[in-house]
Formats: structure tokens, C-alpha cells, sequence
């Protein structure tokens, strides 16, 4: 559509213009009243798209994975009252992740202050971590669109951008805001931080003291150059080489590598850590599931070089020195300063030793009695590990079964998508969409249990409309499972918590996918064939135990039951 400046437009036209101005081609939207108009006349511009979902918390779950996925701005849209309450565990789970999010909401109109879906979305909103911005005028609302791209974009959080429906229906021309540019226009990338001299002294100091170095990458240290820099260090300081959970695979394959630093991490990696005497942490957030509640990585021996240093987080101190930097800038500035002080690490140990234990030996042999019938998820993981193809994208899930898929050795981090910020369970589902959208060329494969998939199953009808290929393995334990080792432990009623081993292969059937039920290991490579063959979706209804948990699960239930622990 074009318009002269003078012609009058219709604002939802102009709300559909400026979303694609801010060089968005992909949204994902549940159609109401509110946002209806909206959406119809952003479908009409070349070269945009819009993901029809079932689920409004679907809609931003998928544009959240697809943010991550692409590295560039997620756009949902739902309606007003009802249809955006529904949003608040996505919003929170992207306003704790980071992930720059707009989402173009409805209101109730401005002529109706009785109207029975009325609420006031402000305070919602924004409890969630997320910006809230109401446009009640035409003549703020060309300011306001931009301000709200902008904050999203550079602040890296949920906006949610709200327009009365009577407002939408109101007329502007196209020069009511020629003079304003789009928000993308005027978001120039900021400079990176360079470290100061002192700070790098100091840091350089510890290193050169340091016989038995470890470096711990987190999501700042996730770009190419950063990787780079980590790896270098390492090998200038013999050091090994770790990850946050967010990040797993960082360093895959590289010979340093000991997988995740944290209570996801390996055994023999959680032994390398407990073992080091200086932690060099880079571009992460130090929460304590990284440092294990302070009993992984301690104060003394830490130092956290990162955009915005936190001396403490999560109410604990986390590092005894800070430097504030950008990742590489940051890693360079420390390698120059060993080099040019004559230093080289080594001798202090053999950290290939660390690495080949975790690429080779099991994270977790724990005996468990197996019921009939069903399948032990360890060994679910390895077998499917060796049958996915590894340029395939993975997700995984949520919830107790999300450890057992952390441990798939050598996939990079740039295929594989892990979002556990706000512990939601029932998100994978959508996040696998998000990426299938993102990445339309490659098979993706989701890690999910089934109460995460039962919580959202309706947008599997949403896989089959649009075509998208997603291997959905289930881990089928017929239950809760966190739910269900913890009051097992406190010796109460599990019935809350399980719910049967439905047919869930057959569900998928009946939208319109295929669908196996998986009783023994020798059916998953030929499973992960037949969904290669195809062209659709697939879900792999595979039976597990209830009575496998992950060692750290393990860990706190066993505390439990000795009167230690809750």
C-alpha cells in the first residue's frame, strides 16, 4: 500500500507500515478484536509473514526461540485483557533471558471504560520484567512506536506496545510522522567496553599465579571473536575450557573442552573446577545454579570479566575481583599483558584428560530398578545422540527431563537452543517452532517430557499447518517427574503429580502428524530415519522410567530422605 502524505490512513495501516520499517519480516500472532485489524494489513506488504498460533503464550514463546535463533528483534502480537494475561509466564521467562522482544497488544477502547475485558495491563506488564507502553493519541503515537522498538532492541527486553481499539480506527497521514525515522534507523550498536589498564593488571596477576586455570563462558562471550579469545587464553594458559548451561557446546570438539560448569555439568568437569585454583568467568551472570550455590565456584578463587560485573547476585558474593570489559576486548587485553610479561601456563595439570572423560564417560551411572516396559533416559539420550545427524537444530526443554539432553557431547551451541531462565515448563514445544521458522531448511529435534507437551499440545495442529519439521521426543514418564522424586522422598501421595501414560503418538495422529510409540531402544534409529524421509512432523511417544533422576535431583532427594535437606 502507498499513500500520498496527505492522504488519510487508517492507524492500525500505519501500525502494519512501521513494523515493517523496523526491517521486521516475521510475526507471530493469535487473532482478536483487539489486534485483528493490525495484523490483516501487516499481511498485506510483500515480504513479511505472520505465524498463526492457538495459544497467545505460544505466540511470544515462538517469537522469543526465533529472536534467539536469528540474533535479531522477536514481534508477537495477541489481543487485549484476556488474550495478553495469557503472556505473562512468556513474557517473564524473555524479560529474564534477555531476549528483545515487541509485542503490539490491543486495548479495550478508550469510549468503553465498562467493557467486561477491561484490566489495567500496565502494572502486569511490567511485574513481569517487561516494558509496558500505551499509545492513547495519535499525535504521541509515531514517538511512542519508535521509543518502543528502540528499548527493545537496545535495552535487549519485552515491550509491550498497546493500542486501544477505537484508536486503531482513527485516521493519520502519512506526514503526520515522515520526520521521524524508523527506531532500527537510530540504533547504532554501542561501542564495545574497553578494560581498564588497572583491571587487567590485576586479572593478569592472578593468571600468572595460576597453575591450574579454568574459563567459564557465558552467553557474552558467545560471538565468534569471543570464542576465539576464550580459546586462545586457554591455550596460552593451559586452561581448561567451560560453559554456562545457556551456552553448552560452546567449545565443542575443541580438546580443552569440559562441557558445563555448573549443577547440569559433569562429573569429571564439576572434578576439573573443584580442582582449579583460579576460575576466570567471562560474559556470564554467575547465578548460583553456575556456581552451584557457592560450593563449585567460590569467591576467593573467581574472577568475572563482563560488560556489567556483579560483585553479588542471587544475594551471595560471587568473584573476589571484576573486570568490567567487553568479552574479547577484555580476553585480548589479558593475553597481551601475559605475553608481554614473558609468562606461559603449564605443568600445573593435563586438562585433555578432563575433556576426553566428558566426551567419553557417562555424566551419571547411578543403578536404578527399571519398571517393565520402559526405558532408562539415559540411554534414550545416548542413542538418539548417536542417530540425529549434528547439524541438525535441537532444542531442550524444561523441567526435571531437560538434564538428560544437556549431555549430548560435541553439539555446538549455535544448534542448540536451551531457554530455562524462568524454570517454565511447557515451552518447548513453541521454542521449536520459533526455530523451525527461523531456520526452514534443517530439521529440528525437540527434547521435551510430556507434561511440557500436554501443556501446549494444541500447537501441533500448528506444526502440520505450516509445514514445519520438528522431531518431538517425548520422555513419556507419565508424570511430573521433579514433582514426583520429591514427594516420594518426603514420603507423600504422588497421585497429584501423575497423570498415566496417555497415547501421545496417537494425539499426534489425530493432528495430522506421525506418531511411533518408542518401547525399546533398537526402534530409535530407525524412528529418526523415517521422520528424515518425511516432509512433516513427527513425535516420538517414547515410555521412560519415573525412577531414573538426575544426579542432582538424586543429590537433594537422598539429603532429603536422610532428614537433611528439603
Amino acid at each position: 500500500m502507498h499513500a500520498s502524505d496527505d492522504e488519510p490512513v487508517k492507524v492500525y495501516r500505519h501500525l502494519a507500515r512501521r513494523v515493517r520499517d523496523e526491517r521486521v519480516d516475521t510475526v507471530f500472532v493469535l487473532t482478536g478484536d483487539g489486534n485483528m485489524y493490525w495484523e490483516a494489513a501487516f499481511a498485506e506488504f510483500d515480504g513479511v509473514r505472520s505465524i498463526h498460533v492457538r495459544h497467545e503464550h505460544c505466540a511470544l514463546a515462538m517469537a522469543t526461540a526465533y529472536a534467539r535463533k536469528t540474533g535479531t528483534l522477536g514481534v508477537a502480537s495477541v489481543t487485549c485483557g484476556p488474550g495478553l494475561t495469557q503472556t505473562m509466564t512468556a513474557l517473564t521467562t524473555a524479560a529474564r533471558a534477555r531476549v528483545p522482544l515487541l509485542v503490539y497488544a490491543g486495548e479495550t477502547p478508550l469510549d468503553s471504560p465498562w467493557n467486561n475485558q477491561w484490566i489495567d495491563q500496565g502494572p502486569l506488564v511490567r511485574a513481569t520484567g517487561a516494558e509496558y507502553i500505551a499509545v492513547h493519541s495519535v499525535e504521541t503515537l509515531p514517538r511512542l512506536v519508535s521509543q518502543a522498538f528502540y528499548i527493545a532492541r537496545v535495552e535487549r527486553r519485552p515491550v509491550v506496545l498497546a493500542f486501544p481499539m477505537d484508536l486503531q480506527q482513527q485516521t493519520m497521514t502519512a506526514a503526520d510522522d515522515r520526520e521521524l525515522t524508523a527506531s532500527v534507523e537510530a540504533t547504532a550498536p554501542r561501542p564495545p567496553r574497553r578494560p581498564h589498564p588497572d583491571d587487567i593488571a590485576r586479572a593478569a596477576a592472578r593468571l600468572r599465579a595460576s597453575r591450574r586455570p579454568v574459563i567459564v563462558a557465558g552467553r557474552g562471550a558467545a560471538a565468534t571473536e569471543a570464542v576465539a579469545a576464550c580459546v586462545d587464553l586457554a591455550d596460552h594458559c593451559d586452561a581448561a575450557l567451560a560453559t554456562t548451561l545457556p551456552v553448552r557446546g560452546l567449545f565443542a570438539g575443541h580438546p580443552r573442552s569440559i562441557g558445563v560448569c555448573g549443577g547440569f555439568g559433569h562429573p569429571a568437569a564439576k572434578e576439573a573446577i573443584g580442582q582449579s585454583d583460579l576460575v576466570l568467568v567471562v560474559g556470564a551472570s554467575l547465578t548460583e545454579f553456575t556456581t552451584e550455590y557457592g560450593r563449585l565456584l567460590t569467591p576467593a578463587r573467581t574472577v568475572h570479566l563482563d560488560e556489567s560485573p556483579a560483585g553479588i547476585n542471587h544475594g551471595s558474593f560471587v568473584s573476589s575481583l571484576a573486570v568490567a570489559a567487553d568479552a574479547e576486548l577484555g580476553l585480548r587485553a589479558l593475553l597481551d599483558e601475559l605475553t608481554a610479561s614473558g609468562h606461559r601456563g603449564g605443568g600445573g595439570w593435563d586438562v585433555t584428560v578432563y575433556a576426553k572423560r566428558v566426551r567419553t564417560e557417562p555424566a551419571d551411572t547411578t543403578p536404578y530398578a527399571l519398571e517393565d516396559d520402559v526405558l532408562d533416559p539415559r540411554q534414550v539420550i545416548a542413542t538418539l545422540h548417536e542417530a540425529i545427524p549434528r547439524d541438525w537444530e535441537c532444542v531442550n526443554g524444561a523441567g526435571h527431563s531437560g538434564y538428560f539432553a544437556t549431555h549430548m557431547p560435541d553439539r555446538p551451541a549455535a544448534r542448540f537452543l536451551t531457554i530455562r531462565e524462568f524454570g517454565a515448563v511447557g515451552n518447548g514445544v513453541s521454542y521449536a517452532a520459533g526455530v523451525a521458522v527461523a531456520r526452514p531448511d534443517t530439521p529440528v529435534v525437540l527434547f521435551e517430557g510430556d507434561g511440557g507437551v500436554m501443556m501446549h499440545a494444541q500447537e501441533l495442529e500448528t506444526l502440520r499447518r505450516y509445514g514445519l519439521r520438528i522431531l518431538i521426543c517425548v520422555l513419556n514418564d507419565g508424570a511430573f517427574g521433579s514433582e514426583v522424586h520429591r514427594l516420594r522422598a518426603h514420603g507423600l501421595n504422588i497421585d497429584g503429580a501423575v497423570y498415566g501414560r496417555n497415547d501421545m503418538a496417537r494425539m499426534a495422529r489425530g493432528y495430522g502428524l506421525a506418531g511411533r510409540l518408542i518401547r525399546s531402544l533398537d526402534e530409535l534409529p530407525d524412528a529418526v530415519a523415517e521422520f528424515a524421509a518425511g516432509d512433516g512432523s513427527m513425535l516420538l511417544d517414547i515410555q521412560i522410567s519415573d525412577r531414573v533422576m538426575s544426579p542432582g535431583m538424586n543429590r537433594r532427594m537422598t539429603a532429603v530422605r536422610a532428614g537433611a535437606g528439603s
